[in-house]
């Protein structure tokens, strides 16, 4: 069965004063959700809809990866909704969303936003997911190259997130994973920082937790002035074991989750 052997961090940085990351990495999943910058109450956003997302994989293993990642991140909508209604002050928090989730068999992506997910096969990298943001859909139709982009100063402007408001439309694609490929997820604090080149040189050496310390140190001494969330995980095939996993960022405050209480087993993912 695909499982996944990772390493992972999550660090406020050098300029913010809280982590509004927050994720989950497991043999089974691998998530990072990103306070939206400026956002209240990013760091409830995140950590509620890692929380989700998490307690779902881990509960209802074996359903279709692409079918439970699309259920959860409406249900992370539902306790952001909740969690406005209890504390207005919270109105217009926000996140994005990245997972990865595998049932051994079949795995999918599940994306909003913009933190991203790379695949390095046979040492060389490949994004994954489509950032939804303006700059993204500005080079989509032709308005920008890729290198105005990388410098424009509204690059980091998301068109899609889980928030309280809209009913997320992740996109979910399936994922030909086989052993030996190796994965990053991180937020927009390691990415807006180290090209796809330095990346690729960085999880082509070492092991999954040399590859995430490697990530974190370069994005903060690179200059980052964000977060910075990293995971890394090699694709093995080993027989089933039972599913836990590590906690990131603002998700290992559970004061942080809307209503850890309210996450109940789902009829149908």
């Amino acid at each position: 069965m695909l499982q996944f052997r990772f390493a992972a961090r999550s660090e406020t940085g050098r300029v913010r004063t809280n982590n509004e990351d927050a994720g989950f990495a497991g043999p089974y999943l691998l998530c990072v959700a990103d306070g939206v910058g400026g956002a209240e109450a990013g760091e409830v956003a995140s950590a509620t809809t890692a929380y989700v997302v998490s307690a779902r994989a881990l509960a209802h293993p074996g359903h279709e990866p692409a079918r439970l990642l699309g259920a959860a991140a409406r249900e992370a909508h539902a306790q952001l909704v909740a969690g406005i209604a209890a504390d207005p002050r919270r109105t217009g928090m926000a996140t994005t969303l990245t997972a990865v989730l595998t049932d051994g068999i079949h795995t999918a992506l599940g994306h909003v936003g913009d933190s991203r997910a790379y695949l390095l096969r046979d040492r060389e990298l490949s994004q994954l997911s489509h950032d939804q943001t303006l700059v993204q859909s500005m080079v989509d139709s032709g308005q920008l190259t890729p290198e105005q982009a990388a410098a424009a100063p509204y690059r980091n402007v998301v068109l899609q997130a889980v928030d309280g408001e809209h009913v997320p439309r992740p996109d979910l694609i399936l994922l030909a994973l086989r052993p030996g490929d190796r994965l990053l997820l991180c937020s927009d604090g390691v990415s807006d920082v180290l090209s796809a080149a330095a990346l690729g040189r960085i999880l082509g050496r070492g092991s999954p937790g040399l590859a995430v310390d490697r990530l974190v140190r370069d994005a903060l001494d690179g200059g980052s002035r964000d977060n910075v969330t990293a995971i890394v995980a090699d694709v093995v095939d080993a027989p089933a074991i039972a599913a836990n996993g590590v906690v990131l960022g603002a998700a290992f405050d559970l004061t942080n989750v809307v209503d850890p209480a309210a996450v109940r087993p789902l009829r149908s993912a």
